[in-house]
This record gives C-alpha cells, sequence and structure tokens, in this order.
C-alpha cells in the first residue's frame, strides 16, 4: 500500500505485516529472544518496527535500535510515536531528537501522534512539517483518530499530507469497518491494525474466549492453524490495512508470519462474519 506525504519526498511503501513492540523491552531477561523475534521477522519480510516515546518510558525504541544494530538502513522502517503533549514545538523536535537516539537512527520512516490532546492539530502539523524539512521523519502520521478527527485534520493547513492512522482493530473490535477504513482508503490514507490479536480493547470477550470459540477453532484446524493465526488473517485482509502484532520469540515471530498464507475461503469467513457480527452502523473508535 502506498504510504503517501509531501510530493517531493520519495515514495514509501508498508508491508502488510509488520512488528509491534509495544511491553518489548521491559523485562532485561527477556530481552535476547526478543531482539532475535524483531531479526527473524525482518528475514520474514517484517519490514515496519512500531514503537513508541510512551512505550516503556523509551526502552522500546533503545531495545530496538539495539536489535537493527549492523543491519543495511533500507532493510526495515521505523515507526514511532510522540506524547500528544510533546506534539508541538520546541518539545515535539526534541521527543522526535531522542527517539532518534534511542533508535540509533538518523531518521524516521514515520512519525505519529500518538492520540489527540490539547495541543491543536495546525500547531502539531506545522512541526511535523518541520521535523520532514529537517529530514529527521520521512512521513508523519497520527494514531486512534477517528473519521471526524480526520475530517478536522484535513482541514488544516498541511494536514492531507497524512500518511497512515494506527487504530485499534482486530475480530472482535470491527467498528471501523463502517466508515473509518473506507475514509481512509478513499483519502489514500494507510491504517494500521494494532491489537490485531485482542490484546486490548473494550470489547467484553476475554483472549480465552476467542481461543476456545467453535467455529474459529473449526476453521483454523481446517487449515492447520492457530485461531490467533486465523485472527491475524482476519485482520490482514482488509485491503489497505498492516497490522502490526508483537512477538516475543523467534517461532512466534515466524507463526505470525503464516497467517499471510492460509487461504481463508470466503465460505469460511462468511462462518465467522456469523458469529463476529461486521458493523451495521457507526461505532465509537475502540482505544487501548
Amino acid at each position: 500500500m502506498s504510504l503517501r506525504n509531501n510530493p517531493t519526498l520519495s515514495a514509501n511503501t508498508l508491508p502488510r505485516l509488520g512488528q509491534g513492540c509495544w511491553n518489548i523491552g521491559d523485562d532485561p531477561t527477556k530481552a535476547h529472544d526478543e531482539k532475535a523475534a524483531l531479526r527473524r521477522g525482518l528475514e520474514l519480510g517484517m519490514t515496519l518496527l512500531d514503537t513508541a516515546e510512551m512505550y516503556g518510558a523509551g526502552r522500546s525504541e533503545a531495545l530496538v535500535g539495539e536489535a537493527l544494530r549492523g543491519l543495511p538502513r533500507g532493510s526495515y522502517q521505523l515507526c514511532s510515536k510522540v506524547y500528544p503533549h510533546n506534539a508541538k514545538d520546541p518539545l515535539l523536535t526534541a521527543s522526535c531528537e531522542a527517539s532518534l537516539k534511542r533508535l540509533n537512527a538518523d531518521a524516521l520512516d514515520l512519525y505519529l501522534l500518538h492520540w489527540r490532546g490539547d495541543v491543536p492539530l495546525a500547531e502539531t502539523v506545522a512541526g511535523l512539517e518541520g521535523l520532514v524539512k529537517a529530514g529527521k521523519i520521512r512521513r508523519w502520521g497520527v494514531s486512534n483518530f477517528d473519521v471526524s478527527d480526520m475530517e478536522e485534520l484535513w482541514a488544516v493547513p498541511n494536514g492531507p499530507h497524512c500518511a497512515a492512522d494506527q487504530v485499534l482493530y482486530h475480530l472482535g473490535s470491527r467498528g471501523v469497518e463502517f466508515d473509518l477504513l473506507p475514509w481512509l482508503r478513499a483519502h489514500g490514507v494507510a491504517a494500521m491494525a494494532y491489537c490485531p490479536l485482542a490484546q486490548g480493547g473494550t470489547l467484553r470477550r476475554t483472549r480465552q474466549d476467542f481461543l476456545t470459540d467453535p467455529p474459529l477453532r473449526a476453521v483454523a484446524k481446517a487449515h492447520d492453524a492457530s485461531v490467533l493465526q486465523l485472527m491475524l488473517a482476519f485482520v490482514l485482509r482488509q485491503p489497505g490495512v498492516t497490522a502490526i502484532p508483537k512477538a516475543g520469540r523467534p517461532a512466534h515471530t515466524e507463526q505470525n508470519a503464516r497467517a499471510l498464507s492460509l487461504g481463508i475461503s470466503p465460505q469460511e469467513w462468511a462462518q465467522i462474519d456469523a458469529v463476529f457480527w461486521p458493523p451495521t452502523a457507526k461505532m465509537h473508535l475502540d482505544i487501548e
């Protein structure tokens, strides 16, 4: 999918399946496996790594930087996110530079406003555009923006330069399908799905509910797959959506990658839709 922004910049693309880095770097005893998982993902084509200054107060970014040490810069894409209260200069530039230092990188491929705060969108966009001009970021976008937020963003100067919107989306939280995903596709904005394996959101179902659901188990079994792989395949079937699941071990990364090739039939998806209904009306934007 295209990741568009200022037309003077070179084109960029997002893979369908990337790697989320939420909670990565929090436990030093897991660092070796987490870095190995990220590197294995790169080998499998999961070249987008998503992190944030919020994750572990920078520990996630630092671990990602260590995992990428020695690898060619062109072999991966870096996405990080800025706190809303830091989303205007000079704090915005300082946050970006701190993230770059932790990541051991000269520039971010994508820099997102983590969620809306009190800073006017016009000020945030002006700061992000300044970071593009300074060569510190290649593209910018937002996270946890609903249609009304995107329309407001489109009305400010350079707002339509927004390249991506990262939102919570999984089989148990499908509200974005009704209006947000169509809006993003119509405006050439990439969608990034966080918590694609139901790690969060306001739904009442637990992870165990999905793992024991008979229809999901039946379809997964027919493809020699796990329910979690099926849930990831569900997100990946949406055009213009990149999923960013987390993996703490290389074997887990490999399991995530297999979701790209399950080959679920339309009939099987219809069986799943009969249990986990697609939205028929506007729903609130789910946020973790």
